[in-house]
């Protein structure tokens, strides 16, 4: 297969993500669909013969007019254009390729939502349906009590839950190594539930027959050895939510509760974003908004003359 001109340009801005930025493989995908689907609108906007110094700004207004007439969000149109503009700084560092279009545009106006997360009554129902199923003492129920109590105690992302190895995990000092967004790495408290459930967890992987010395490290496993992954995971911690009766909550919503949570106890805004890894105190800002709606939805039924 011939690659072209713009995408061989692609494909060295890719590999200088993962290379020299040290960018994660999660990142690197997302910046290559993002580029692709630009390269699909480019051939078709400036026809076959285009360079990336010739894309005009009608070229960037359509290719995002493009995100609205799908009925995409803004917020993955704005993803798309920071990946140009990316792509087109590159491009003016390392191959003298300047074109100001995409920094130029106008980044779409992204609409606020809240996070969602799982009230305290749905909390307790869902812990409840973990240890319920680890009573049995089988590997299955004794894993997913211990996934859940991971996720919650620490308010690890899907992916650095799937991605942890058993390593990084140090149950004397009751903290676990997170490896985030860019590779970043942080410390966060294990709290004793969690401490527990791992516990017995670690003592059945013992017994589990590894299936091959790569999946070693992995600290979440199936049955047959394997390093769960993140769909595994997400499956499961599903299948407690249904057995919960708890309904329209994503795996993400655990890390939100996390976050919640700590936040209504009055925990240090700046204490939250460390723990959940967040670069800027600004994305942790959301859950104080998530706060002062919950303060006013219960002061809204509780005083008399708040109606």
């Amino acid at each position: 297969m011939t690659v072209t001109p713009q995408a061989a340009l692609v494909e060295d801005f890719l590999e200088h993500l993962a290379k020299e930025r040290d960018q994660s493989p999660n990142t690197v995908r997302a910046y290559r669909r993002d580029l692709d689907q630009f390269m699909a609108f480019a051939g078709e906007f400036h026809g076959g013969d285009w360079t990336w110094a010739g894309i005009d700004r009608l070229a960037i207004r359509g290719f995002l007019g493009e995100f609205e007439r799908r009925k995409l969000t803004r917020r993955s149109a704005a993803r798309a254009l920071s990946a140009l503009r990316s792509f087109y700084r590159f491009l003016q560092v390392n191959h003298g390729v300047s074109n100001g279009v995409a920094r130029a545009a106008r980044i779409p106006k992204i609409e606020k939502r809240l996070p969602t997360y799982l009230l305290r009554e749905q909390t307790d129902a869902v812990f409840a349906t973990a240890q319920a199923n680890a009573e049995s003492g089988e590997f299955l129920g004794v894993r997913d009590r211990a996934m859940i109590e991971l996720f919650y105690s620490s308010g690890l992302r899907l992916s650095e839950l799937a991605q942890a190895d058993v390593a990084d995990l140090d149950l004397l000092s009751n903290q676990i190594l997170v490896r985030g967004k860019g590779r970043k790495e942080r410390i966060i408290p294990v709290g004793r539930p969690a401490e527990r459930a791992l516990r017995t967890y670690l003592d059945l992987r013992e017994r589990i027959p590894i299936a091959a010395r790569s999946e070693r490290r992995a600290l979440f496993i199936s049955p047959r050895g394997r390093r769960l992954s993140a769909r595994s995971v997400q499956r499961r911690i599903h299948g407690l939510y249904r057995g919960a009766g708890v309904e329209g909550q994503r795996v993400h919503s655990l890390r939100h509760t996390f976050a919640t949570h700590l936040m209504d106890a009055g925990a240090d805004l700046r204490a939250v974003q460390e723990l959940l890894g967040h670069a800027s105190l600004g994305t942790t800002q959301i859950y104080t908004h998530t706060s002062v709606e919950r303060l006013k939805d219960v002061y809204r039924k509780a005083h008399p003359r708040a109606g």
